[in-house]
Formats: C-alpha cells, structure tokens, sequence
C-alpha cells in the first residue's frame, strides 16, 4: 500500500481471501465483543481458511495467553492453535528482552497474558517496585485491577525504572458497550510520574514485526475495527487492510479519517474477506459505486441514488477523503449516512 494519500476505498475482483495469503484479525470488535462471537464471524472465518487463507488472531488486549485466546476462539466454533494468536504482551516482551540482561526482574501491571511473554523471553516478572526491577511493563488488566498496581508502577518510574506499555488503546468494546483500555491505565501512571513509555502495540512497528515474524506472512490483509491502531498499523507497515463495522468505529470517524486511518477496503462484518470489493469510480464530479453517487458541496456531502448501504458509505469515503486531502474532511455528512443507516 502506498504512503501516499488514499482517496477512495480500493476495488477487488476476487474475493479478499483469495487476493492475500494471511489475515491479521483484530479480536475485540472485529471476533468476538464481551466474550461472545460476532455475527457472521464464525462461518465467515471458517470459510476463508478452508479456502486457504491463513488465519492469524494479532490483539492488543495483553490481558490473557495465546492458550486462552485460542481456547476461547475454538469454543466459539473457530479452531485455533495458540501459534495462531499474537498478543501485544508478546510484543512488548520482545522489546524489552531487547534492552536489558537476560533473566532480568521485570515489575508487571497487568495479567497472566504479561508474565507468559515475559518468561517466554527469558526474563522474571515480579510484583513489587521494592523487587529491583529494570523495567516496568503495563497492559490491560481486566476491571478487577486494583488501583495499588498504578501506584506500584508509578514508584518504580519515578526511581527511574524504563517503563513500557503493551498499548495505549484508551477504550476497549465489551458487550455491554464500550469500557476503559490500558490507554486509560497507562494515563494514570503519565499522570501521576510525567513520564513517558515505549510502546509496542498497534499501531507502532513493535506489534507489526512481532506479526509478521511469528506468521510468515508474505502478503497480508489486516482486518481491524479500530482506524487508530488497526488501520494505522496497516498503513505504518506499508500492508493493505479491510475495516469492518462492527467495532468501535462508526461511519462519521471513516469519514472524517485523516489519511494514515483510511482503510484499503471497508465492508459491514467479516462477510466482506469472502466477496470481491466493488470499484468507487469518478462520475459526474462526485464518484459512484453500485447505485449510489456521492458528491462533496460547499458545506456537505450528498448522496443520491439507491442500493446496498456499504456502496453509498464507500463512495462516500471517496468524496469526503479527495475534498479533505492530506487532511480530515470537515463537511457535514450526517444526514447521508442516516439515509443508509449508518
């Protein structure tokens, strides 16, 4: 993909897993929300990778191991190995293993997901700022953290202890809306020390290289909710990527996406890695796509025709990200998104 600015969703003649060998799917939002599978995840997933698409599971969530993220998806009807999944845990315990000693005490602010990865590099995670540790990590803890681990992590980087976080997603969907992320955690120890952490997580090239070395991938779509850290990553690896709505993302946030969040393909759920992309052309001064044409006025988009709903948001897309430019796009299109129920 280009680092050059998108301007409309990229068309595909053949369906999305047939075009790339390995899909890099977010969890939270994209999968499952609150523990439970998303609709048309699971027969869509299974159809992908019986057609030979590799499926590879990369989450930010640092919280539980690859052997219960692959538990959990195998309940869930989607059979997977703990090979297949990639935690950003993994990937900030890669960077650390990177700076200091080999067998290393490492004060951890998170859950098992975090130690497993810490081990796996060789390094000893402990609980207390008073162990002697040479680097503090922090990821997402679940709701039953207790507020002393902030404060632990705050003593250990005002002595000046490295601090790393897994990520800085400030929310994370659930299934009884949207809850608070290690962004929001990693706030309160900046908050408290005004330091700052290394970071691993999407969308930052740590979590992008663990990917990619634990997978093999050659050409890869990522396939994300988020257009902060799912579609960015994609673009900050120079990698295509299909957004899909079923997350945190709405259709305003698309598009009013400044450039580095534009995704390559956008489709309702994962139903869209199993069908071609349709084409966003120019036509009229505006762009069409199926049956709708939208167009950029003075102080708003405009949508006409009629159609499958994700054929309006895409040329929708087109209009609002050729007006902004390199830039965000600050024209009104409310009332067009409200006309495909979006």
């Amino acid at each position: 993909m280009s680092q050059t600015a998108r301007t409309r969703p990229d068309g595909s003649d053949t369906a999305l897993s047939e075009a790339y060998d390995t899909a890099l799917l977010d969890l939270d939002g994209v999968v499952y929300a609150g523990g439970n599978a998303i609709a048309y995840a699971v027969a869509s997933l299974g159809t992908a990778r019986t057609g030979g698409m590799r499926l590879a599971y990369v989450t930010n969530n640092a919280l539980r191991t690859p052997d219960a993220v692959a538990e959990h998806l195998t309940e869930l009807g989607m059979a997977t190995e703990a090979s297949d999944v990639i935690t950003s845990a993994q990937a900030v315990a890669r960077l650390i293993s990177e700076q200091v000693p080999q067998g290393a005490r490492v004060l951890v602010i998170g859950g098992e997901g975090l130690r497993v990865a810490l081990r796996e590099r060789g390094l000893e995670p402990v609980e207390s700022a008073d162990d002697e540790p040479v680097a503090v990590v922090q990821g997402f803890g679940g709701p039953d953290l207790p507020w002393g681990r902030f404060a632990e992590a705050s003593y250990a980087v005002a002595r000046g202890v490295p601090w790393f976080a897994s990520n800085t997603d400030l929310t994370i969907p659930s299934a009884r809306g949207i809850a608070p992320g290690n962004g929001a955690a990693v706030e309160v120890v900046r908050i408290a020390t005004g330091a700052e952490p290394q970071v691993a997580g999407k969308p930052l090239p740590p979590m992008h290289r663990e990917t990619i070395l634990r997978t093999g991938a050659v050409r890869p779509l990522v396939v994300g909710d988020r257009l902060d850290t799912d579609i960015e990553g994609a673009f900050n690896g120079e990698v295509d990527s299909l957004l899909v709505l079923t997350g945190v993302t709405d259709g305003p946030q698309l598009l009013a996406a400044p450039p580095e969040h534009r995704p390559t393909y956008v489709d309702a759920d994962l139903r869209g890695l199993l069908t071609g992309q349709p084409e966003v052309v120019e036509a009229g001064g505006g762009f069409r796509c199926g049956g709708y044409t939208a167009t950029a006025g003075s102080e708003r988009l405009e949508l006409d025709g009629e159609g499958e709903p994700m054929d309006g948001l895409r040329a929708l897309c087109a209009a609002a990200w050729t007006a902004a430019g390199d830039g965000t796009c600050e024209l009104d299109g409310g009332k067009a998104l409200a006309r495909l129920g979006l």
